[in-house]
């Protein structure tokens, strides 16, 4: 699994480059371990990456 925070959702345009803040909301499943770093995290996506094997960094 990779590192997921602002700066690698902007380089994968998810998002814009104006962007200060963004929150991962759960849509669909994660099915590979992932760190999110610096980004907020609902109740349900921070379970679901979890128990995929990832973590949240704050």
């Amino acid at each position: 699994g990779g590192v997921v925070d602002l700066n690698t959702l902007k380089a994968a345009n998810i998002i814009g480059i104006q962007i200060e803040f963004a929150k991962v909301i759960l849509a669909g499943e994660v099915t590979t371990p992932v760190t999110v770093r610096g980004l907020r995290v609902t109740k349900g996506a921070r379970a679901a990456i979890e128990a995929a094997g990832g973590k949240i960094e704050e």
